[in-house]
């Protein structure tokens, strides 16, 4: 099971900005909506059909797609405009998929609430510390428990990408200011 480098809320955007297009399949940075996930579901879904994925790999970057952008559309955070060196990003996500030889790399990037961020580390920690066979109990945990985060799941899609990439979730949090910090997974989609 290899590890893949977090990449930080800054590197994102410079990433976002200086990309290679060679590898870059699909990216965008805005605010994301469900018309847009079904947009960038679709177009994806066509684009793996024309590399002749295996169905199965075609199934686990489509489920991870999927989990990845329910995420970034339940749980970013509005910034208020004029907030230091964030105005123009309000509501700013990033996802991005890029194929390279180890198979489909998915970044996404959005603001949370800076008191979330304990939380939301504690979460993750416990993900990355369980096998695959704690990571089944988890999920199940998780589905039979009554207490689910404000905002829907309690981590149940964080569980899920872990379990169907077999990685660890690699992530980083740069704090933006006082109020908000700048959330970043990177996930590993092996061919």
């Amino acid at each position: 099971m290899s590890t893949q480098k977090p990449v930080s809320g800054t590197d994102i955007f410079k990433l976002y900005d200086g990309m290679n297009m060679n590898n870059v399949l699909l990216s965008f940075k805005g605010d994301i909506t469900t018309e847009l996930m079904s947009s960038i579901l679709q177009i994806m879904e066509e684009r793996l059909d024309t590399f002749q994925e295996t169905p199965r790999t075609r199934k686990k970057v489509y489920n991870v797609m999927v989990e990845c952008l329910q995420n970034l559309y339940h749980h970013v955070d509005s910034v208020p405009i004029h907030v230091g060196d964030i105005e123009d990003r309000d509501r700013s996500a990033i996802f991005i998929i890029g194929l390279d030889e180890g198979g489909y790399r998915i970044l996404t990037g959005n603001y949370v609430q800076t008191d979330r961020v304990d939380n939301l580390k504690k979460q993750l920690e416990e993900i990355n510390s369980k096998e695959a066979d704690g990571l089944r109990e988890l999920y199940k945990e998780i589905l039979n428990n009554d207490e689910r985060s404000g905002k829907g799941g309690g981590g149940l899609g964080m569980v899920d990408i872990a379990r169907k990439t077999g990685h660890k979730l690699a992530y980083d949090f740069t704090v933006i200011n006082s109020e908000y910090t700048f959330f970043t997974l990177n996930i590993n989609v092996e061919h």
